[in-house]
Order: C-alpha cells, then structure tokens, then sequence
C-alpha cells in the first residue's frame, strides 16, 4: 500500500474514530464506504477490514467510556448475546449476496435511518435503565414478564449481529436508535452501551472473516492507529455535547455516507 493511501486512511480512521464513538457507532459506517469507494475492496474485503477497525475503535471507545460510568453491562451483554449468532448469519449473506445489491441495500439503509433520525422528535428517555425488568415505557413496558422482556432483548441482538456482520460496520448506527425509541435510554448511555456491545459480538465477526481471508491487514494498520486516538477524543467530545446533537450528527453523516454509495 503507498504512503500516500496509508496517511489517508490513517486520516478517515480518525475521523471515524472520533465520531463514531460519539454517536456510538464504532466507525465503521464512514471506513467501510471508504474502502469501498477509495480502495476499491469487494464488499466482502471491505466488510472484513471495516469489522476489524470497528473492533478496534469499541475497545479504545469502551475504555474512556467504563471510567466515566456511562455503561449499562447488562444490557449490552445481553444484546451480545443475541447478535454473535446474527454476526454469522450476517457474513455468510455477505458472501453470496451480489455486490451491485450489496451497495444499493447499504445505501438505503443508511439514508432511511440517517433520515428517521433527523425527523425524529427527542426522545423523552430514562436516564438510565438498572435492569431489564425496571423499564417503564416503550415496547418493554408492554411486556409481562422477564422472560418476554429478554427475548425481545435476544431479537434485537440477532438483528443487530446480522447487520454488523452483513455491511462490517458494527451495527452501533442501529444499535443506538434502538436504544434511544425502544428502550427509552439517554443518548449519552445509548452510545455508551453500543459501544461496550460491539466491543464483544464483533470478536465473532472477525475471526470468521480472518478465517476467511477477507481482511487486508495493512488497512487495519493504517486505519486503525487512527481509530484508536479518534476514539478517545470522541469519549472526550461525547462528555461536552448535548443528547440532541449527538442524534443530529449521526442522521446527517448517514445521509451524506448513503447518498454518496448510491452515486459512487
């Protein structure tokens, strides 16, 4: 790989650090349109590599985010849970899905939810939620009992594995929705949480893609040297702004990644 690509990588792995951290995202909803659009990788190259600096930026991420207390472990454990089996699922479409559609689903997801989210009024969220039975409003309220409570909890994980190991962009930019409208988190928790998720179901991930061989390691260098210092300066950033703008941030970067995938 020339120096040149290596610095810019480098570049794009800072700013993916920063700012998917401070949305919860992990970064790789801007990384992997950049090896796909930049380096020309195939989907599952770049999906591979895009999962592995994603890896990469939850940990540096979940670092900064244990020490300021923003971490609900319980339920980011349990949406682990169900997204490590969805992560398998998620890569073996990934091989056999063609890559015209593999751009045009992308893309559409991006721009659909990028859109949601900025029409989307503020949600009024707990601060935060102690245990999967405490929750008070939204689709969990609606629930009976536990056990209800934690497959829905399942689901929502095997959702989120699936997308994570499909597009290898960590599933945090649909984690953190989820977060915020049905489990009625705060933003600051939500991105939180999303982060210390991804940080155990994308293990998954990567080893099967490494296996695989659909990982250029020296993408990982480059972009990943970058994602870990943008990482703690997103924990940083996260701290200063406001619920609402983190939600802005993460609509209107969605919407410029997906629109340049459709025109790309």
């Amino acid at each position: 790989m020339e120096i040149a690509l290596g610095i810019l990588l480098l570049a794009i792995g800072f700013v993916s650090g920063a700012y998917g951290t401070i949305v919860g995202a992990g970064g790789g909803f801007i990384f992997v349109p950049a090896l796909l659009l930049i380096m020309d990788y195939p989907p599952e190259v770049a999906a591979g590599t895009g999962l592995a600096v994603v890896l990469l930026n939850s940990i540096s991420g979940v670092t900064g985010y244990v020490k300021q207390k923003r971490i609900n472990y319980k339920l980011g454990i349990m949406l682990s849970i169900g997204a490590i089996p969805g992560t398998f699922l998620g890569i073996w479409l990934a091989n056999i899905v063609p890559a015209a559609s593999f751009y045009g689903i992308f893309a559409t997801l991006l721009i659909g939810l990028g859109i949601f989210l900025f029409l989307k009024k503020e949600s009024k969220a707990n601060t935060e939620v102690a245990t999967t039975v405490e929750l008070s409003s939204g689709i969990l309220a609606q629930a009976s009992n536990e056990t209800k409570i934690k497959v829905l909890i399942a689901c929502t994980g095997i959702l989120l594995g699936i997308v994570s190991g499909f597009f290898g962009i960590g599933g945090g930019w649909l984690m953190v929705p989820i977060l915020i409208y049905i489990f009625k988190i705060v933003p600051k928790y939500a991105t939180a949480t999303s982060i210390f998720a991804l940080c155990i179901y994308s293990i998954s991930g990567v080893i099967v893609y490494l296996l695989q061989g659909n990982i250029e390691w020296m993408a990982v260098l480059w972009g990943g040297v970058g994602i870990i210092f943008g990482a703690q300066l997103g924990v940083y950033l996260s701290n200063k702004i406001s619920g609402k703008l983190i939600i802005r941030l993460l609509s209107v970067l969605l919407i410029i990644v997906g629109v340049r995938l459709f025109f790309g």
